[in-house]
């Protein structure tokens, strides 16, 4: 298998005059677990789509499991599976018809690892997919598109649906999943990317501005506290890799990327103050990196 599962290179994608994917970078190495985040709009599903050939983009070039994304061969989807954000099954099929029939198209269908999640998830196969409840219809596309255990997973806002226990449960299933796997997933919930995840990638208006490993990120970003000796002069506050700060007087919080253990010395020199570093977690990360 390929050390590297899905390649994204100078992808910009366009829906008239609204650019929604600018100039993307992406690299999927084989057997992680990658969490996409951005704000809403951000062009997460597009990259998704994008990367599954299921849209073209006006530049750049896509490849999926070592082939070109818009060509991808039978073998190649086979090894593929994918739950996009709007899910649309069959409403008139039960649970049991479906799973019958979407296992029929697949050379190995795990039909032991389906049954115990319909099981563990509580899913009655005797329901018509018609009538679920959204909670219930994510987690059965969840199920369809883990059952014949693809080497590449990719997930619009999977759990975005789900109650907790139930969200806890997909988190382990995807835990024990990975190892020669590989997952992409977009999401808004920061804490589960935070238990399941070992890279990230943030989106931000059309252009990935980070994506490595989830630590390197943490220890990356970080929050500073300086208490100087005298009043800061207006606009005349700055640090490297400085993403914002609030100055008020003798004080001043900024937010850094990039982040170095010489940093904190360098601004107790420059400004004769004391520095305090917090450590951030991905929520608040997040957050810094799309201050306005």
């Amino acid at each position: 298998m390929s050390d590297t599962l899905l390649e994204l290179h100078g992808v910009s994608k366009r829906f008239g005059q609204k650019l929604v994917l600018d100039g993307v970078d992406l690299s999927l190495p084989a057997g992680s677990i990658m969490g996409l985040v951005g704000k809403n709009g951000a062009g997460k599903s597009t990259l998704l789509k994008c990367a599954l050939g299921l849209q073209s983009p006006q530049s750049g070039e896509i490849r999926i499991l070592g082939e070109p994304a818009a060509k991808l061969s039978a073998a190649g989807k086979e090894r593929l599976g994918y739950v996009p954000q709007n899910i649309d099954l069959y409403p008139w099929m039960t649970i049991g018809q479906i799973v019958s029939y979407t296992g029929a198209f697949y050379r190995h269908w795990n039909a032991s690892l389906v049954a115990r999640l319909i099981r563990d998830w509580e899913l009655n196969p005797n329901d018509r997919v018609g009538v679920l409840s959204v909670g219930q219809t994510q987690k059965l596309a969840i199920l369809l598109a883990l059952g014949h255990e693809p080497d590449l997973l990719i997930l619009d806002e999977p759990a975005a649906s789900l109650d907790p226990v139930s969200r806890r449960q997909f988190l382990e299933v995807l835990l024990d999943m990975v190892g020669e796997r590989t997952v992409l997933f977009s999401t808004h919930i920061t804490s589960d990317l935070e238990r399941v995840a070992d890279r990230v990638a943030v989106l931000k208006e059309g252009k990935i501005v980070y994506s490595s490993e989830l630590d390197a990120l943490q220890d990356s970003v970080k929050r500073l506290h300086v208490q100087a000796a005298a009043p800061f002069a207006n606009g005349d506050f700055r640090v490297p890799g400085m993403l914002h700060a609030k100055v008020t007087g003798c004080e001043a919080v900024v937010c850094v990327q990039d982040f170095t253990e010489e940093l904190p010395q360098q601004i107790s020199r420059q400004w004769s103050a004391a520095v305090t570093v917090q450590d951030l977690n991905l929520e608040d990360i997040f957050l810094e990196l799309h201050h306005e």
